[in-house]
């Protein structure tokens, strides 16, 4: 018996080893394939799925992205998009201060952060996912680059309760693909971000009202930045 079970645990970590590069390996081609090809399905889509609140999505190239809706996002999430690395240290700074002192939580993620949460992880909230969110972040930085982030940003957030991706909430808001969103619908859109089941564009809930001509404000604001130009046009 006692030869038995010092036999065993070598070959249960040689398959555990295979098993953990074999992923590694995997999870490497895949991240490196998004780079030119849309995610089949996401955890948070398969959770939509499963949960009744349906999938209508659509993905659609940066061509025929609005560059309204490139501007309005960055707007309403992350104005020094195209200037840091992933992760904004200030904005994370100043979070993590004031849920010290309330019980209403902020958020300091960055597009890139949520890209990485929304294509490769699951929504909620552990040191786990953080863990691997940040992981993630710093490979899609280094892998896909800014333009490809804020396309996978804008094809695969959830923009109202089942509809994934600029495209799909132009056409279910508007009636219209998402290359021909104007400035204020484009605001519209990015405001119900980032709860889009509770901020909602119909009818106009109190948040997405009150914040819209605040984004507004903002795309006119930056919208002759040399930076993000470059990743609107």
């Amino acid at each position: 018996m006692a030869l038995k079970t010092k036999g065993f645990f070598p070959r249960l970590w040689r398959v555990t080893k295979r098993v953990l590069i074999f992923l590694f390996i995997f999870h490497l081609f895949y991240l490196i394939l998004l780079k030119w090809v849309d995610p089949p399905i996401t955890l948070t889509q398969l959770g939509s799925l499963f949960s009744g609140d349906g999938l209508k999505r659509n993905y659609v190239s940066m061509k025929n992205i609005s560059p309204y809706a490139k501007l309005a996002v960055i707007s309403s999430e992350d104005q020094l998009f195209p200037d840091h690395d992933g992760f904004d240290f200030k904005s994370i700074e100043k979070a993590m201060k004031h849920n010290q002192k309330s019980k209403s939580l902020h958020g300091a993620s960055t597009i890139s952060q949520q890209v990485a949460k929304n294509v490769f992880l699951w929504q909620g909230r552990s040191w786990i996912r953080k863990a691997l969110e940040t992981y993630f972040t710093f490979m899609i930085e280094w892998i896909w680059g800014k333009k490809r982030i804020l396309e996978m940003y804008l094809n695969v957030s959830e923009m109202g309760k089942g509809i994934y991706g600029i495209d799909a909430s132009a056409k279910y808001y508007f009636n219209k693909p998402a290359k021909n969103l104007t400035r204020t619908e484009a605001a519209l859109i990015a405001a119900c971000l980032p709860n889009p089941k509770v901020f909602t564009i119909k009818p106009v809930s109190k948040h997405v009202a009150a914040r819209f001509p605040w984004i507004m404000s903002q795309m006119y604001h930056l919208q002759e930045d040399e930076d993000i130009q470059k990743l609107i046009q």
